[in-house]
């Protein structure tokens, strides 16, 4: 008896410590992102999950574990959220992190054992599948966006950067989870030695290819851009004060369009004629059109909407674009009549913003009819809206953004850096400007241009910004890794379901 105690006392211990190494396995590669950016982490800083999830002694402690990598994953990229959120973001890491549960079922059953060289195969293409599927359904807008997908730590690597013209963000989330599989079978299966070489030969390979084979987008030009950070001291209308002193001070420099960040005004100008008078003044002085930013009420019209909208010499343009994508609990509560109470707990949206319909390409007179594509604040991590306004015609991604709340958390610096991989997906320039927080340019292959304002500046910035022509194979194709990750993981459940049904005695043992 005394054994048999001793041996279950000693079982779960072994779970704790390991459910403990998952939490901390899954936390690891938040730090690919900025603030830190180690970048290079990326490429092996899943093995320790991958490691450890293999050896679970069943497939529910797989699922299990899997789960506690997720919600570690999920709270470590988040942490940024924990002043606002308080303990209601353990409650929303814990249901993300249930994604991956399958994901810990899928990679017992093709790296558990001793698999032979067709199962480690299979698991260089599937297991990279498996953490697709769980990027693409976390990127829906109610649960949180794309935000931390593993392709977006490579922004300042020229060749991922190439790769991501061809199939954007997703495949670089793809060629960094099978490199990740590749080193886990070297250390943990000798049998698997040849297949896990030939994996990470072919990804070599095919970054190899990218980079001498991709085309790259022609240079059409350049646009001379100021952007204006008033930073976060002063209300509304001491930040106004400030921008608008900015603003003159681009005056004689040749600057063609002005851009605000998010939230810049609180009042419609098309509202209210004074301001409207002011901001056409301010065009005036510097030559140049402005894209502000309305956080306010419209005339006419019930709720809040967040608004970029064109101002020239004369006044308001009437082109207006509102924000279609709104950050979950920050701007309005998925399923307000269940997880109302989070407004309770933090400082979650008392009063949901509404939503624009369509989204808006604005040609710029002042620029001789630039054509640029606007996008607000949490906007720039979806792919797809950028890559619609270049289809549409865009010749320049901007975004307007405010990370007031999250001065001196990691969100800033990895919020700027979506805008290099987006010019990169597109091989369209980015300028992402913000009210207090990091802005930052990029040229059309997401190549930095000029330096950045930190979130402890309070200044304008004036940019000859690169223009580019062409259209990049990503914007052309689409989500083709999506596609195809899928297709997999469909191959593969219908293969296995077949031997289910005509070896019906060797599948249950």
């Amino acid at each position: 008896m005394r054994t048999t105690g001793a041996r279950r006392t000693w079982r779960i211990g072994s779970r704790w410590r390991r459910s403990a190494a998952a939490l901390c396995c899954g936390a690891l590669p938040a730090l690919t992102f900025p603030a830190p950016s180690w970048w290079w982490l990326a490429y092996f800083g899943i093995v320790p999950w991958l490691l450890l999830v293999r050896t679970a002694p069943t497939a529910r402690r797989a699922a299990l574990e899997s789960w506690f990598g997720g919600t570690g994953f999920m709270l470590a990229v988040h942490q940024w959220l924990l002043p606002s959120l308080h303990v209601f973001i353990l409650v929303l890491a814990a249901l993300l992190g249930a994604l991956w549960a399958p994901w810990g079922l899928l990679v017992r059953a093709l790296l558990g054992g001793a698999p032979r060289a067709g199962r480690c195969l299979a698991a260089l293409v599937l297991v990279p599948s498996g953490w697709l599927l769980i990027e693409l359904v976390r990127s829906w807008e109610t649960l949180g966006g794309p935000w931390g997908l593993l392709g977006a730590s490579q922004w300042q690597l020229p060749p991922a950067l190439r790769l991501a013209s061809i199939g954007g963000v997703w495949l670089l989330s793809l060629l960094l989870v099978a490199v990740n599989t590749a080193l886990t079978q070297l250390i943990a299966l000798p049998r698997a030695r040849l297949p896990a070489i030939a994996g990470l030969l072919v990804c070599a390979l095919a970054c190899t290819a990218a980079w001498y084979a991709v085309p790259l987008p022609h240079s059409d030009g350049t646009v001379r851009v100021a952007v204006v950070q008033p930073g976060p001291d002063g209300g509304p209308e001491g930040r106004l004060a400030r921008s608008a002193s900015l603003t003159r001070a681009v005056a004689g420099r040749g600057v063609q369009l002005v851009v605000w960040g998010e939230s810049s005004l609180t009042q419609d100008p098309a509202d209210h004629p004074r301001l409207a008078a002011r901001l056409a003044g301010l065009s005036r002085e510097t030559g140049a059109d402005l894209l502000v930013n309305v956080d306010a009420p419209r005339a006419g019209q019930a709720g809040i909407y967040k608004s970029a909208e064109l101002v020239g010499p004369h006044g308001p343009t009437g082109q207006r674009y509102s924000k279609m994508r709104l950050v979950p609990f920050g701007e309005a509560i998925p399923f307000r009549p269940l997880l109302g109470w989070a407004t309770r707990v933090g400082r979650a949206a008392a009063v949901d913003r509404k939503r624009g319909t369509h989204q808006v390409v604005m040609p710029v007179a002042t620029a001789n009819g630039l054509r640029i594509g606007p996008l607000v604040c949490f906007e720039t991590a979806f792919p797809d809206m950028s890559r619609h306004l270049t289809a549409d015609g865009a010749q320049v991604l901007v975004a307007q953004s405010s990370t007031a709340t999250f001065q001196d958390s990691w969100a800033p610096a990895q919020h700027a850096s979506l805008a290099a991989l987006r010019a990169a997906e597109t091989w369209r320039p980015m300028v992402h400007a913000t009210l207090t927080g990091v802005s930052a340019v990029y040229g059309p292959r997401g190549e930095p241009v000029g330096g950045r304002l930190g979130t402890d500046r309070s200044a304008a910035a004036v940019y000859d910004l690169p223009l580019a022509e062409g259209t990049s194979p990503y914007t052309r194709l689409g989500d083709w890794p999506v596609f195809g990750a899928l297709a997999a993981l469909g191959l593969w459940g219908a293969a296995a379901a077949l031997r289910r049904v005509t070896r019906p005695g060797r599948a249950r043992r």
